[in-house]
């Protein structure tokens, strides 16, 4: 099994984020901002796309404080007022799935499409059926039996990486956009399912369990991964008041 890895990124210093009491930083000055929070799934695809691409000195991070974030965000940067949003070439681009398709295609840096037509083909099926995945595992949480009312989703997971046999990423050997798509979700619905409901998402899914422990060897990923401890307790507060 041949694995295709470029993994080049660098461990990096983050800058605090920035709350309601924060001075704007300049729009339009020749800096490729990335607008983020360390804490969002959406955000963190396109933070894994440009340290996967070695692009930590071409793409400044402008972490956000959501709970306090500042009022200057919405009215002057992106009045969609969320994360993740791309300033570049004097305009300001959102969107978390276009976004990392367009670091991947405007940058430099390893390539996280395969050439091969099949893969590509399979790619977009994945992106198509996101939405769906991601409103699968959020609404389980709201549900009366979690773990059941999720397995489709991870079921679903499980078959698209059998689809190619030439590697344990779902588009085979080349961790790719496909990963980077779902992973964010994966990593913390994982977490709090084994933390409040002792429940192992990978019990019986070989494949998922092999695919999450490759992509926990890619320092790219690894430098986003959110705070366990911080994540249950905002999921706790979040889904358990809704019930």
């Amino acid at each position: 099994m041949k694995i295709l890895s470029l993994d080049k990124s660098v461990q990096e210093n983050l800058p605090p984020p920035l709350d309601a009491t924060a001075d704007q930083p300049p729009l339009f000055d020749g800096t490729i901002k990335l607008y983020t929070c360390y804490t969002c799934p959406f955000a963190q695809r396109v933070w894994i796309t440009r340290n996967y691409k070695g692009l930590q000195d071409k793409i400044k991070l402008v972490p956000l404080n959501l709970q306090n974030r500042p009022s200057w965000y919405g009215e002057k940067v992106y009045s969609v007022n969320k994360v993740p949003a791309l300033e570049h070439n004097g305009k300001i681009m959102g969107e978390s799935l276009d976004l990392i398709k367009y670091v991947d295609s405007n940058f430099e840096g390893p390539s996280l499409l395969p050439d091969d037509p099949a893969k590509k083909g399979f790619a977009e099926e994945l992106f198509a059926y996101i939405d769906k995945f991601v409103g699968t595992l959020y609404g389980s949480l709201k549900g009366a039996d979690a773990t059941k009312e999720a397995g489709p989703a991870f079921d679903y997971l499980e078959n698209a990486l059998k689809k190619f046999d030439d590697g344990p990423f779902l588009l085979g050997g080349q961790f790719s956009l496909a990963d980077i798509a779902y992973i964010p979700f994966v990593e913390r619905l994982q977490i709090y399912f084994s933390e409040i409901y002792n429940y192992d998402i990978t019990s019986g899914r070989p494949k998922l369990a092999a695919w999450i422990e490759e992509i926990n060897k890619i320092g790219a990923y690894k430098q986003t991964k959110t705070d366990p401890k911080e994540l249950v307790a905002y999921y706790k507060k979040r889904f358990q008041a809704e019930q």
